[in-house]
């Protein structure tokens, strides 16, 4: 791995700490606008959130969760009733705004994504149903996207987060784009975390096959900064891009790839606004007239009933 996927993108691990199994967060150098934990909990495990000068969005990733979250002016007991995987359609999620202490308990594997604000907002239930769901691109590049914390959704500070599945075969994150550019009305200033999750695919994958699940993923410069990631992807790992364009994220034939991802950046306004590269903005032309992957949308999979 070069020195610039070393700094940009971790393992499953590599940045584990205090009882999470990986944060992102400004103590690492270059890194100040947006957050990322997640976690492992098993029946009776608790994880503090302490108050901070964040907003924050708690996702279920797998399984269900309690969060006690104390606000003025008062206390509140939020059960998030999660899903069996990422692969199984669009989850509730809570907001908390700054000034929140929480604990999360239950059983399963979550995520809480952060940014600095000094803004405050009420603190807000979304459920999985109230989820906007787009159905994204056209082709092999046809992807499911999750827009729970976008500004269309939420009324948060700075904020924005959305999950995208991507069947087998497929391409997202594609045409490759960046947002490191200050140009109201058609360029915002992003901080992007991707973090992943790969499985067997929903369609066909042979589940014995799950712990060498994969997807690629890549990153390369802008005039904004050197960036370069080219990497085999698995659940669990993390890429930070701080600037530069980014795509592909490729699911391998067999598996399905899922990420998430979280955004803000200095810029007055919350939105986000995309430059593709100009070598490859063409392919979008392509999509016109191409058939949707008939696999999605992903679904409660009824199969899965009862799991965590």
């Amino acid at each position: 791995m070069s020195t610039a996927e070393e700094r940009w993108f971790h393992r499953r691990g590599e940045l584990a700490r205090d009882g999470w199994q990986s944060v992102v967060d400004a103590s690492l150098a270059g890194w100040q606008h947006t957050g990322i934990r997640i976690a492992e909990l098993t029946d009776g495990d608790e994880l503090e959130l302490t108050a901070l000068d964040v907003e924050r969005i708690i996702v279920p990733l797998a399984g269900s969760f309690r969060i006690a979250h104390h606000h003025h002016p008062g206390e509140w007991h939020t059960r998030l009733h999660g899903r069996a995987s990422v692969f199984d359609g669009p989850t509730d999620v809570l907001y908390l705004s700054i000034g929140t202490t929480a604990t999360i308990s239950g059983e399963g594997r979550v995520a809480v994504t952060e940014a600095p604000t000094a803004e405050r907002r009420d603190w807000q239930y979304i459920a999985a149903e109230e989820t906007p769901v787009e159905l994204r691109g056209a082709g092999r590049s046809s992807r499911q996207v999750h827009n729970f914390g976008t500004p269309q959704a939420l009324d948060a500070a700075r904020l924005i987060v959305c999950e995208v599945i991507t069947p087998a075969e497929n391409w997202s994150s594609y045409p490759p784009h960046k947002h490191d550019e200050h140009k109201p009305g058609h360029e915002s200033r992003l901080e992007e975390i991707y973090y992943f999750e790969s499985a067997p695919s929903r369609s066909g994958g042979r589940q014995d096959a799950a712990d060498g699940a994969f997807g690629m993923f890549s990153t390369y410069s802008s005039p904004a900064g050197e960036i370069e990631i080219n990497a085999m992807v698995g659940t669990g790992d993390i890429a930070l891009v701080p600037f530069g364009y980014h795509g592909p994220a490729v699911a391998a034939p067999g598996y399905d790839l899922y990420y998430l991802n979280v955004m803000a950046g200095p810029d007055p306004e919350r939105t986000w606004l995309i430059s593709d590269d100009p070598a490859h903005a063409w392919v979008r032309d392509t999509w016109d007239g191409q058939e949707f992957d008939s696999r999605l949308p992903y679904e409660h999979d009824t199969d899965k009933e009862g799991q965590p």
